[in-house]
């Protein structure tokens, strides 16, 4: 039996106390097997996201400088558009807002609910991304 099998297992026979006869068993069961797996994949997903974040950091420390928004501007305009269309929908997004729609780091934070840091680890990342993407 794989780990989550067990998991789930061992939180339905744990759980079992609280099946009131409410609703069926089987719906019941499904519920609880449901949002363990919900719980199981988003924890996951957060992992990956924070080793993520963490290479990228330990990236942009290993470059000697930011790069400048005159680099993003000084682009040809027919390559920019097609360097953003191979980069993250996300990322994308926010130079967007940044470039385009010319919102401060403030308004981006309230936009997408994020801290201060956040915004520009992820405008820093989305320049590196489209830099990349324009350069190929």
């Amino acid at each position: 039996m794989s780990n989550l099998a067990h998991d789930i297992f061992v939180k339905l026979f744990v759980s079992l106390k609280t099946f009131n006869g409410n609703s069926k068993f089987s719906t019941w069961l499904y519920s609880i097997t449901y949002n363990y797996c919900t719980n199981y994949v988003t924890r996951d997903k957060q992992s990956k996201n924070i080793q993520r974040d963490a290479d990228f950091e330990m990236l942009v420390d290993t470059i000697d400088d930011d790069i400048l928004d005159e680099d993003i501007l000084s682009m040809n305009a027919n390559k920019l558009n097609v360097a953003l269309d191979k980069i993250d929908v996300k990322e994308k997004m926010i130079l967007l807002m940044k470039y385009q729609d010319e919102l401060s780091i403030k308004e981006i934070m309230k936009v997408l609910s994020l801290g201060e840091s956040a915004v520009k680890m992820r405008i820093q990342r989305a320049k590196f991304s489209l830099i990349e993407a324009y350069r190929n």
